[in-house]
């Protein structure tokens, strides 16, 4: 199936034809023609599959025709992200498809100024990209209205509930027009994102490209049983064996981000830590020096990292497994891209294997742990005590999961 197939705004297809897209991905072809059609959309989707074009495009193709019909007047779409680093990306894959036409958007997050995003409001746009608490701060001041609003999209909404944005959204969904189009992306899906399709979704159509929870086919996922006090000189030797090819480490909190990627220095790697305690001028330094190969390791944060777009990452490595299951499959989700082979890497202590546990019932995969050569893990020494790897444990959380998919 080609992009004709779908797409018939002669404007769309030649940006596409300039960007060498050639073929829709699987969530192209089943979400475009819905949208088109004027379907509310419940969409689940690796990150790496294409979805930003899947809302995109026919966005795009419904602005056109309304602005043909010369009737258009006032913002027409909203599309909310997690983060100020998918909203930029969003924003960038917009002005890649609209090059050829006349519609304008544009971006509101924190960390910059708010004029500046105040005065490209009143020079007039289509489409507003936008992270929730900034937003909310535009509409409370009466810097934008988004009365005249037809689309809105929720990229990554699971992310959103995660980082404690339901009262924000839930605050931009009074000021909107009842009367829309919407349209919800998510990689992961749980009672909270169900909940929040209930009140927002008008009889929406499910598209589930891949499993839900699911990782993405090509990637290979291993897990190494490592001594917690072995794991930096064991994320060393994993590094340096990837030979210079881009790398993102992950780490549970900003300080140890931090205090990994001097280490990593030291190790004589090219590493720089990526969390929120960056200012927006930092990250952009930060990201810009890592795409252009200056450093090949990335100490991230899940928040952080959320959003972040690098082609041909060749390997994710877990410090530590996150503290929610879902971050799991989101993280995994930076390698492997887009059909591509990936390599997500494990360091698991002991103290950890109940986190494993939740991982492979949420994913459906077992993901065995292995030895790393010359760090194997030391057998004489006693397991640290934790209630949560007891086997009682063990019996109530998968009670716990068999009553939640009854």
């Amino acid at each position: 199936m080609s992009f004709s197939a779908i797409i018939s705004h002669p404007q769309l297809l030649s940006a596409l034809q300039e960007l060498g897209y050639e073929q829709p991905t699987a969530v192209q072809q089943q979400a475009i023609p819905l949208i088109l059609a004027g379907h509310d959309v419940m969409a689940g989707a690796q990150t790496g599959t294409g979805k930003t074009a899947a809302f995109l495009l026919p966005l795009l193709q419904q602005l056109l025709t309304i602005q043909d019909a010369d009737n258009q007047a006032g913002i027409q779409a909203l599309v909310l992200v997690p983060t100020r680093e998918l909203a930029t990306q969003v924003a960038a894959s917009f002005s890649q498809y609209a090059k050829h036409t006349q519609l304008q958007a544009a971006l509101a997050y924190g960390g910059v100024s708010v004029a500046a995003q105040t005065k490209k409001f009143k020079q007039g746009v289509d489409v507003v990209i936008a992270t929730p608490g900034r937003l909310l701060d535009h509409l409370r001041q009466g810097n934008v209205s988004l009365q005249t609003l037809k689309y809105l999209v929720f990229d990554e909404a699971d992310r959103m509930l995660d980082m404690g944005f339901a009262d924000e959204i839930n605050a931009i969904l009074q000021r909107l027009p009842k009367q829309r189009q919407t349209l919800l992306f998510s990689a992961t899906f749980d009672d909270k994102i169900f909940n929040l399709t209930k009140r927002l979704l008008n009889q929406p159509k499910r598209i589930a490209v891949d499993s839900l929870n699911s990782v993405a086919a090509p990637l290979e996922q291993r897990v190494y049983a490592i001594d917690a006090e072995r794991k930096r000189d064991a994320a060393v030797s994993i590094l340096k064996q990837q030979k210079g090819q881009a790398c993102l480490v992950f780490s549970r909190t900003k300080v140890a981000a931090d205090e990994l990627a001097q280490y990593f220095c030291q190790q004589g790697l090219a590493a720089h830590a990526f969390h929120a305690d960056l200012s927006q001028a930092q990250r952009e330094q930060v990201l810009a020096r890592y795409q252009q190969g200056e450093l090949t390791v990335l100490v991230a944060t899940d928040v952080a990292a959320r959003g972040l777009d690098i082609a041909d990452l060749a390997c994710v490595l877990n410090m530590e497994l996150p503290f929610v299951a879902q971050d799991y499959v989101h993280r995994v989700g930076r390698t492997g891209r887009a059909g591509k082979a990936g390599q997500a890497i494990t360091l698991l202590a002991s103290e950890e294997e109940w986190r494993l546990e939740e991982i492979e019932a949420l994913i459906d995969q077992r993901l065995a742990p292995q030895w790393l050569l010359g760090f194997e893990p030391d057998l004489t020494k006693s397991a640290p005590v934790d209630k949560k790897n007891s086997r009682g444990a063990r019996k109530r959380r998968a009670k716990k999961r068999g009553y939640r998919n009854q």
